[in-house]
């Protein structure tokens, strides 16, 4: 487990729109990029393996601006496709606030970073005890069903409340602002709350057309 003594000033940053990582869960990702090819080589050779997701204020800008908050994930899995491409699991550890990029040498972003008011992140499992989980799970349903979405309930029903909320955050095909949102969320149950409210506008409006793995 990491603790803040951890957490470095430095971190090489990973613009990627509609990608957030939450603490504790899993996120997986393709590298193929050449710039980022680099920072996975850098970021391996060093003790912490931590890599910064954070999402771009306007996608498709050459150096778009980027969202103030992001948050670090760990390489805990790669391998290597043969034909170039990397596959990693990032394993989220903490959010962080950019406080200033850095201009160097290297093709990547870096920034600065804050790790200050996010000391829950470090802890335990966030637990929500007014979760109403059949409620949630009705609406779920309902949102999968919508929009053409297939998942394995069975591993939804069996995991706790924060990976179940933060997993979904995740991977539910919302807009960037809208996960950014969610990664924002002061608490467990304000993400689990606004989780709930995406979904029920989603239905409101229409479905996406995506398929979540």
């Amino acid at each position: 487990m990491f603790s803040a003594a951890d957490l470095p000033d430095m971190l090489p940053l990973f613009p990627l729109p509609g990608a957030v990582v939450l603490p504790r869960a899993h996120l997986p990702l393709q590298i193929f990029e050449p710039r980022y090819l680099t920072m996975l080589e850098d970021t391996l050779k060093t003790s912490r393996r931590l890599i910064g997701m954070i999402q771009p204020l306007a996608p498709g800008k050459k150096r778009p601006r980027l969202h103030a908050i992001g948050c670090a994930g760990r390489i805990t899995a790669f391998s290597e496709t043969g034909d170039g491409r990397y596959m990693i699991t990032l394993t989220g550890i903490s959010r962080f606030r950019v406080t200033e990029e850095k201009d160097g040498f290297t093709p990547y972003r870096r920034a600065v970073v804050c790790w200050d008011g996010f000391d829950g992140d470090l802890s335990r499992p966030e637990r929500d005890p007014g979760f109403d989980r059949d409620r949630f799970f009705a609406l779920l349903r309902r949102y999968l069903h919508a929009n053409e979405l297939s998942t394995d309930w069975g591993d939804l029903k069996e995991a706790g409340d924060e990976i179940l909320i933060n997993s979904l955050s995740m991977m539910c095909p919302f807009a960037p602002e809208d996960k950014q949102a969610l990664l924002e969320s002061p608490s467990l149950p304000v993400r689990r709350e606004t989780l709930m409210t995406l979904m029920e506008y989603a239905l409101r409006k229409g479905g996406a057309g995506e398929v979540m793995q």
